[in-house]
């Protein structure tokens, strides 16, 4: 994780711990993991208008639309994970690094 990603990420995270109205932690932790599956939403609307899904609507959107929400995904979780974990960058790495030496040999 670079250290540009990490501070924005972090920004983020604080940000909205400071405007979390009458939240405790467990329901700020709860929040923002849910957070995850309604952007994925979005992005599953953007893929469906991107295919021309629905004939009603037709091509609503394009892949762009899809790259923009795919990010929005990630960045929800990575401040989930910083909701969860002060030293997400290095859980983020390590579980990275598991991930790849899984499936390629050194």
């Amino acid at each position: 994780m670079d250290a540009k990603t990490s501070k924005q990420i972090t920004q983020l995270k604080e940000w909205l711990d400071d405007n979390a109205e009458d939240q405790n932690e467990t329901e700020r932790r709860l929040l923002r993991v849910l957070k995850i599956g309604e952007e994925f939403g979005e992005v599953s609307e953007a893929l469906h208008g991107a295919l021309g899904g629905n004939p009603r609507k037709g091509r609503s959107h394009d892949w762009g639309d899809v790259e923009k929400e795919l990010v929005d995904v990630v960045v929800t979780a990575f401040v989930a994970l910083a909701t969860l974990n002060p030293d997400w960058p290095e859980k983020f790495d390590a579980r990275l690094q598991h991930l790849v030496d899984r499936v390629i040999p050194s």
